[in-house]
């Protein structure tokens, strides 16, 4: 018996390189429209960048503080979508849904920890 599979699965080679770039591209549309929290974090994490990058420390240190930004981006972006799928599946209050939710906050606030860490050991290491 053969597994049903999504539509958007059928494209392979460049054509599927190409689909998956504008499915990004509207991912963070979509993101920046509905997603509070995104909406907060990418203003930091540009402005944050640009900081990264006029510091006189190495380049690697400037790569590890930008990359862990982007982490902050990374699991909102992946926590907005474990809201969305509980959401999709019902609205109703459920014990599940709640844990998995709270997961996902979670995950966020580890990734906002590591990076507050990231950038505290870096400024300090390299101005104190």
């Amino acid at each position: 018996m053969e597994q049903p599979t999504s539509e958007f699965k059928s494209k392979s080679g460049l054509k599927r390189i190409f689909a998956a770039f504008f499915y990004s591209i509207d991912g963070f549309k979509a993101a920046w429209r509905h997603e509070h929290a995104f909406r907060q974090e990418l203003p930091l994490v540009v402005i944050g960048s640009i900081v990264a990058l006029v510091l006189r420390i190495p380049i690697f240190e400037k790569l590890l503080l930008i990359s862990v930004l982007l982490l902050v981006l990374i699991v909102e972006l992946l926590n907005s979508a474990i809201e969305a799928v509980v959401d999709r599946i019902s609205l109703e209050r459920h014990p599940l849904s709640k844990n998995a939710k709270d997961f996902g906050s979670a995950a966020v606030f580890l990734s906002l920890v590591v990076a507050v860490a990231t950038w505290a050991v870096v400024l300090f290491d390299r101005y104190y």
